[in-house]
């Protein structure tokens, strides 16, 4: 059994570790609130885009339309994974990583945005394209667009068949759900397609083919620029939620031993009290 100074000792290390946590509870609330507004303010321009693209493809060829279908000659697909580049987040990387290795094959590549992730998957030795760390530091969507326009030219080489976004998606502080998203080829949605009985008839400069060529790669540059910010906030809100949790754990085990701690010192006080008590029998019994 450990002794009053091993215990007092656990105590006080106990309540250090709980500012921590409490600490990096409120640090992650603040950022969780930035994160969101940020998330929210593209979330307009990423609906009209869509809203646009969706209204032009009925009345266009999609022979005409680059980016609806694959050159390469195999089934090959790139993975692009977003992480965070810290831990303390609770399942939040594991979940990103083991979604990810069920749809790996021998001939898949990983694009890694975020340190966690790509660590793990250089330990599996999976073949990693590409490390992106500094985007989920300074997330801003010239570095986003760069990352895509790296992936839309490999797409147009012939590279992959497929490319895939997963990353977690924000539902709210307590929750985020691993998302799989197949960004290229396009896929043509029918029932997401605006029919229009009464469509006016616009007059488009340049054609419509030209038009929706240009607004496919903005709709890649937003998709994935929207899945890191989904996943900036998942990471705050899991770390929040994670380090809600230590810091209860924390308290619980703190008055554990505080309680463990009064037993012992009270028994420790009881045991000087007989021994006083017998040593003054002894005395007058001499």
């Amino acid at each position: 059994m450990a002794n009053l100074k091993e215990i007092r000792s656990r105590i006080t290390s106990v309540s250090s570790t709980m500012k921590i946590t409490s600490a990096m509870k409120m640090v992650s609330a603040a950022k969780l609130k930035k994160a969101q507004d940020q998330m929210q303010n593209i979330k307009p321009y990423s609906s009209a885009l869509k809203n646009s693209i969706n209204n032009l493809l009925p009345s266009i060829n999609s022979s005409e339309v680059r980016l609806l279908s694959s050159s390469c000659s195999e089934d090959k697909k790139l993975i692009i994974t977003i992480s965070s580049n810290r831990g303390l987040c609770g399942g939040f990387n594991a979940n990103i990583f083991k979604a990810a290795k069920k749809e790996t094959a021998n001939n898949t590549e990983i694009f890694c945005v975020g340190k966690k992730v790509s660590e793990q998957f250089a330990r599996t030795k999976y073949n990693i394209l590409k490390k992106e760390i500094n985007i989920l530091d300074t997330p801003t969507a010239a570095l986003s667009r760069s990352i895509s326009e790296l992936i839309i030219s490999g797409f147009t080489q012939g590279k992959w068949s497929e490319v895939v976004l997963m990353y977690n998606k924000f539902k709210n502080a307590a929750t985020q759900t691993v998302c799989s998203e197949k960004i290229l080829p396009i896929r043509v949605d029918k029932n997401e397609l605006e029919i229009d009985t009464e469509r006016k008839d616009y007059v488009f400069e340049p054609d419509k083919t030209q038009i929706i060529n240009s607004l496919i790669p903005e709709k890649i540059h937003t998709q994935l620029f929207e899945g890191i910010l989904n996943s900036i906030a998942s990471e705050h809100g899991a770390r929040m939620t994670a380090m809600h949790k230590a810091t209860d754990n924390a308290q619980d085990l703190k008055d554990g031993l505080t309680l463990q701690y009064n037993r012992q010192r009270q028994a420790a006080i009881t045991n000087e009290i007989l021994e006083i008590v017998a040593g003054a029998e002894a005395l007058k019994d001499s």
